[in-house]
């Protein structure tokens, strides 16, 4: 059974960083452009990032650009998502999956663009 799994979340105080993982059994990452999503209590899901198979292509949220850094290691099947400076907002669920139909030119994807979010990992920035 196809499932993606996050890993890595945890509390962290304001301008902190935490590195989040993304693992899949039953699927090769390295054949798919994987996204990230989050999802904050109350809150509809929003894109954060997505990186291309390859890693060549990568784009991200304008309200993480410059804090956020996804990459990814093929020979270990892991896409990672690398948190720095973070703040309360980015408290949050966060979600990794391959998207649908490849990153999307130009923004991030959106719930639409996945086929399903797998589990997810906390992230909790206290204010």
């Amino acid at each position: 059974q196809l499932q993606s799994v996050a890993s890595g979340g945890g509390l962290v105080q304001p301008g902190g960083s935490l590195r989040l993982s993304c693992t899949a059994s039953g699927l090769r990452l390295d054949y798919s452009d994987i996204g990230w999503l989050r999802q904050a209590p109350g809150k509809r899901p929003e894109g954060v990032s997505c990186i291309s198979g390859s890693g060549e292509t990568t784009n991200y949220a304008d309200s993480v650009k410059v804090r956020f850094t996804v990459s990814r290691d093929n020979t270990r099947n892991t896409v990672y998502l690398q948190l720095n400076s973070l703040k309360p907002e980015d408290t949050a669920r966060y979600y990794c999956a391959p998207v649908l139909f490849g990153c999307p030119p130009g923004r991030v994807p959106t719930p639409a663009d996945f086929g399903h979010w797998g589990q997810g990992t906390q992230v909790t920035v206290p204010s």
